[in-house]
């Protein structure tokens, strides 16, 4: 199952929160709004995926600390940092920790809205290439220990006759194998197995 993706917006300013509220709504992006990032903290959901837009300058804990937080709890969403005045030892080391962008205020809602759509982009894609390599997966443990070892040596570039041999079956025995195999996978030939198998780093 995909991961839902949302917006969290993180800001002490009421006219952000609503500006952006309203376009995403607009947009059919789900977004949740947070004054502070102890109130984010305390509500965050880690099933959703997203990305988080930040202020920098807030009451309590602020948005530098924030990061360090997320890092120290292993919850890694993308940040897009938001400031009425920043200076570059600040900014680097936001965009060090991860930050992938860094808005001085006053900003064009429109300018946070590319960002945004940029790295939700980037989170369906992650998202679909999990669910393609948990598929993957699902299906080559479907294999049974005989066809795991004739893909092994088929993906080694071994032919049939050298499988026979060396398993000491017959080659029509290996061809069933080689058949079975290909189906199971729903692949249609073992060179895009072979790159599947890299891909997803198959360890047989």
């Amino acid at each position: 199952m995909k991961q839902h993706s949302r917006v969290f917006i993180i800001d002490d300013d009421d006219a952000i929160r609503d500006s952006l509220r309203l376009m995403l709504e607009t947009l059919d992006i789900d977004c949740q709004l947070f004054s502070s990032a102890e109130e984010f903290l305390e509500s965050y959901d880690m099933s959703l995926s997203g990305c988080i837009v930040l202020d920098l300058n807030l009451p309590g804990m602020n948005g530098i600390e924030l990061q360090a937080e997320l890092d120290r709890r292993n919850i890694r969403l993308p940040i897009i940092f938001l400031t009425s005045y920043g200076t570059v030892p600040i900014t680097v080391q936001a965009m060090k920790s991860g930050a992938v962008d860094f808005l001085t205020k006053p900003v064009a809602i429109e300018d946070i809205f590319h960002c945004i759509q940029a790295e939700l982009q980037k989170q369906h894609q992650k998202n679909d290439e999990l669910e393609s390599e948990k598929l993957f997966l699902q299906k080559f443990n479907t294999l049974s220990a005989r066809e795991k070892q004739i893909l092994q040596l088929v993906l080694a570039g071994k032919a049939t006759k050298e499988i026979a041999n060396q398993l000491e079956i017959s080659a029509r025995t290996v061809e069933i194998h080689r058949t079975q195999i290909l189906k199971k996978m729903t692949s249609g030939s073992f060179l895009e197995l072979a790159n599947q198998c890299k891909t997803y780093d198959v360890v047989f």
